[in-house]
């Protein structure tokens, strides 16, 4: 009751009141930052093992066990650690406490992973580490379909023409692709004939990189040869070269490609063949 008949005593004290309310309530309007998506400071950093051709239980033996013990043993103010993994794939999440210094955590992590690829299978690549960061959430998404190319060609399009194209966008991040095939070559290597041979996998890993390594020059003339090839082919017979377009790019069986053309496997042989011969003789000079 005091407050109100100290208002009604004193009115002209509470609109002046009211009005300093009201006008500091506009300020704050005007000079409040706004962020759809503010940042939220949470000391989590996940670090990513990619080694293919290994299984699941070999990736958890061989990479994540180890890279565990190193990090649980290096890195201090560690709250909890989280590891999934998969066939060539190890994810690890490590929980901070709220007073750690993440640019210290990360260094440590960097230091101990670099430290552990000693133990783990020859040639392993450094992890790639993240902080994460609550409000790095995807808010746009771009897909890609295509009637003409081949999944390998729309993942290679997608990394290579779309991710350049939108990187220098301030606060852009972009990661890989998700979907499609990427170009890789799997090795089956028998261990013992290696053993006799004095070799380790990593001299095959070096070896394949040797020969794959590809030139520009070499490349561009391929590709230019290859567009002169599928045009004359295509002018010689458009089903011929559908075919070896379906059977090459696409990874269609015989099969597959004579139900999606309305012809049998046989006729869809044919073509290929026909194809085949027909590139043979025009990167020969005959007609």
């Amino acid at each position: 009751m005091g407050l109100v008949r100290f208002a009604l005593r004193f009115p002209h004290t509470f609109y002046v009141v009211a009005a300093l309310i009201m006008f500091l309530g506009v300020v704050a309007c005007v000079e409040m930052p706004t962020d759809i998506f503010p940042e939220i400071n949470i000391p989590v950093v996940t670090v990513i093992w990619s080694y293919t051709g290994l299984s699941t239980p070999e990736m958890e033996q061989r990479v994540t066990t180890y890279s565990q013990y190193s990090i649980s043993s290096n890195v201090t103010g560690i709250r909890n650690i989280e590891a999934q993994t998969m066939a060539g794939l190890s994810v690890q999440k490590i929980y901070f406490q709220p007073d750690v210094n993440l640019d210290l955590a990360i260094a440590q992590i960097v230091s101990a992973t670099n430290a552990i690829r000693a133990l783990m299978p020859p040639g392993i690549q450094a992890p790639l580490v993240v902080q994460f960061n609550a409000s790095s959430v995807p808010v746009l998404q771009i897909s890609l379909s295509s009637d003409t190319l081949s999944e390998q060609q729309l993942y290679d399009y997608g990394i290579y023409r779309i991710r350049q194209q939108l990187a220098p966008i301030p606060g852009i991040t972009l990661p890989t692709p998700s979907g499609g095939k990427y170009r890789q070559i799997m090795v089956d290597i028998d261990p013992n004939k290696l053993l006799a041979k004095g070799l380790t996998p990593l001299d095959v890993v070096n070896a394949l990189q040797s020969v794959t390594a590809a030139d520009p020059a070499e490349e561009a003339d391929i590709e230019q040869r290859m567009e002169v090839l599928g045009r004359a082919l295509e002018d010689y017979s458009p089903r011929a070269h559908a075919v070896l377009m379906m059977y090459r790019c696409e990874g269609l069986t015989l099969k597959e490609i004579g139900a999606r053309l309305g012809v049998s496997s046989v006729m869809a042989r044919k073509y290929l063949v026909r194809a085949i011969k027909y590139c043979h003789q025009h990167l020969d000079g005959k007609e």
